[in-house]
């Protein structure tokens, strides 16, 4: 049993429309009705009509029971001998009957399967045809001379019949369009998601990872050196970028620490848990935003990262911050001599996590090799 899982709300807000129009042209037959028998035929009609207004809950069903419905009209007005009134073809199914069938031929083809579609339009138009056979013979009296025009007649009821089904179709194609919208847009968001939590990942806990790789590897050299608080406060800060990475999976509250309100402390800080031969140079003429500040701090981040992990033989790192004219730009040049096989590995996202971050902030970015020596990134983002 099929149900669209159509709330009364939601029912009552997409169903009202063809509630007024049966129901309106429900009054003007009653009204039309002239003889005191004529009136049977009012209890029919109204369970007719709530049963096509009904039908978005369970389009089959609906159909099933219309049919149903119609066949018993017919069948009990036959036996009474009374007047369907007013005819929509001089015959036995009136204007509200044939709406009601053909507003739920309609939402039978917009959301039942290709089976379910067909088997339900054919019953109730089989018991449409019955409703007219069994009509036929009682007609007004000012209509028994009057001979049908059969060609007219299945002209007119293949146009209603067509109207009906085309109408479900034309909402059956809205409806899937929507519905591929819906699933890209989702599928588009989560992608999303996924690549900010990828680059999130890439450029905090891998800085954190690497640093304990390259101050393991300095105490392999040198047994002197004393490796182990850096590499114990390198595992605490991956813990804890671990934990908000978690945080946004769970809650999606912001992941990686957010900017302090002085940029130029944050990246000194970087500057000094690399571990590397920094020099700063900073000339920020512009307040920055925090989300931007953030941005900054992971291109900073995963540059020296990708100093750690690709370069050796490194003397100087220089960083350099500089804003004007509503533009950050940020300069990391290290003269470093590329080293064969880098610490850990390398899954080849650093750069493209980086010209992604910059391109969605609506910057430019380019990285490349120095004369004679070392590496360079450049970045330029807007500030407003």
């Amino acid at each position: 049993m099929e149900s669209t899982d159509l709330t009364w709300r939601l029912l009552a807000k997409r169903q009202w429309p063809l509630a007024l129009s049966l129901t309106g042209i429900a009054v003007l037959e009653t009204g039309s009705i002239s003889s005191g028998l004529g009136w049977w035929q009012v209890p029919g009609v109204v369970v007719i009509c709530v049963i096509a207004v009904l039908a978005p809950r369970r389009p089959f069903d609906a159909a099933l029971s219309l049919a149903f419905a119609i066949v018993c009209v017919a069948l009990y007005m036959r036996f009474l001998g009374v007047i369907l009134e007013p005819h929509f073809f001089f015959s036995g199914a009136n204007i509200s009957m044939t709406g009601a069938a053909m507003a739920t031929i309609a939402v039978l083809v917009r959301e039942s399967s290709r089976w379910r579609a067909v088997s339900g339009t054919v019953l109730v138009v089989a018991a449409m045809v019955g409703a007219e056979v069994l009509g036929w013979p009682i007609v007004a009296p000012e209509y028994r001379e009057w001979q049908p025009d059969v060609r007219s007649y299945l002209f007119g009821a293949t146009i209603m019949l067509v109207l009906a089904i085309g109408t479900g179709l034309y909402f059956r194609a809205r409806d899937n369009e929507r519905r591929s919208q819906l699933a890209a847009s989702v599928a588009a968001a989560q992608n999303a998601e996924r690549m900010a939590l990828a680059r999130e990942l890439h450029d905090v806990v891998a800085h954190y990872v690497t640093a304990i790789v390259v101050h393991a590897q300095a105490g392999q050299l040198n047994r002197e050196v004393d490796v182990l608080p850096a590499i114990a406060s390198s595992g605490t800060e991956a813990l804890t970028a671990m934990r908000r990475l978690v945080g946004t999976m769970r809650d999606g509250s912001s992941a990686g620490p957010a900017a302090s309100s002085s940029l130029m402390d944050d990246v000194r800080s970087l500057a000094v848990e690399s571990g590397l031969p920094v020099r700063l140079s900073f000339d920020l003429q512009d307040a920055v935003p925090q989300e931007l500040a953030r941005s900054v701090l992971r291109l900073v981040q995963e540059s020296l990262t990708n100093t750690q992990k690709h370069a050796s033989a490194v003397s100087s790192v220089d960083v350099s911050l500089s804003s004007s004219d509503g533009v950050l730009r940020l300069g990391v040049e290290d003269d470093g001599v590329a080293s064969g096989v880098p610490v850990g590995g390398s899954g080849g996202y650093g750069l493209v996590g980086m010209r992604e971050r910059v391109e969605l902030l609506g910057g430019t970015f380019s990285a490349g090799r120095r004369e004679p020596t070392g590496w360079k990134v450049r970045a330029e983002l807007p500030i407003s």
